[in-house]
């Protein structure tokens, strides 16, 4: 069977050249999606891909009415074909069941993996130089170096609790304790209890 997927894209939001080059490609389905590429769930995408058998045809349009990404499409074909499902794009004369499009298909994964190493290795990069410029990534701290001394400086404060405290400075107490960790601050109230004890 051979099933055509069409798309609106948010450009064109008119999906009716797409469905006529896909009927015109002899599509005994057609299934049509409604909400753009942008969006994580396409519900129409995933019914048509769970409906295909092997021998079975997917047609589309164009590449970039089936995925987001060269990453994406890749991994969407290379699933068809395990399956032993064909996949054509009429705009770019693609076809996996020929040996030509299988080729074709191979270069693009090669391009997916080539991008991806890219993408990591300048990611690597630009840590590496924001480090060596002596900044660290993660989360600004909840509390800084002031608000820490004045915690400590609160703590030594029988009567205020280290909830008071917490909410002082509107953070949660495993935020506190922490901050007043990495800072070596004792906490003389646990050291009284523990005395006591």
């Amino acid at each position: 069977m051979i099933i055509g997927y069409a798309r609106v894209s948010t450009q064109d939001q008119n999906p009716q050249l797409q469905l006529d080059a896909l009927s015109g490609a002899g599509c005994e389905r057609v299934i049509h999606e409604t909400a753009t590429g942008t969006l994580r769930e396409r519900p129409e995408l995933t019914a048509c891909l769970r409906t295909l058998r092997t021998g079975d045809a997917l047609v589309v349009w164009k590449l970039d009415r089936l995925a987001r990404s060269l990453k994406d499409l890749v991994k969407i074909i290379h699933e068809l074909n395990q399956r032993g499902v064909g996949f054509r794009s009429l705009t770019e004369s693609i076809d996996t069941t020929s040996s030509g499009g299988r080729l074709v298909f191979h270069i693009f994964g090669a391009l997916a993996e080539f991008e991806h190493s890219l993408i990591r290795e300048r990611t690597m990069a630009g840590l590496a130089a924001a480090r060596a410029r002596g900044r660290k990534g993660g989360r600004k701290p909840a509390l800084s170096p002031a608000d820490v001394r004045n915690a400590a400086a609160m703590l030594a404060d029988p009567a205020i609790t280290k909830a008071d405290i917490a909410k002082h400075f509107s953070v949660s107490r495993v935020t506190l304790n922490a901050a007043l960790n990495r800072a070596g601050v004792v906490d003389p109230q646990a050291a009284a209890k523990r005395t006591t004890v």
